[in-house]
């Protein structure tokens, strides 16, 4: 399994609008073969960071996961609401197996 950790900072007055769309893109991400999981999470004292942690079965799903219509409507919603480039680190897992998840 790839698992990766992605770093948004949000503008202020984008904070729930980049929230709305972050949730639609996991949701339809959820239904991908390739994705295993995708957690949005918004940190307590700083709401406009959100990190998306991604787990992909294999190493190429995520290439197919930009590929999809639901990301590309994502990426072009939320580009102007980001205050700096986004920024991801990519993790294989090593606990649990991948077959417990």
């Amino acid at each position: 399994m790839l698992v990766v950790h992605v770093h948004v900072r949000v503008k202020p007055e984008y904070v729930e609008a980049f929230r709305q769309a972050t949730l639609e893109n996991a949701r339809l991400s959820v239904e991908e073969a390739g994705v295993a999981r995708f957690d949005v999470l918004q940190r307590e004292e700083d709401p406009g960071h959100f990190a998306l942690i991604e787990v992909y079965r294999t190493a190429d799903a995520p290439a197919a996961h930009k590929q999809t219509a639901h990301y590309m409507t994502w990426r072009e919603t939320v580009e102007p609401m980001m205050a700096e480039p986004r920024a991801s680190e990519k993790y294989w897992t090593v606990f649990p197996a991948d077959e417990d998840w």
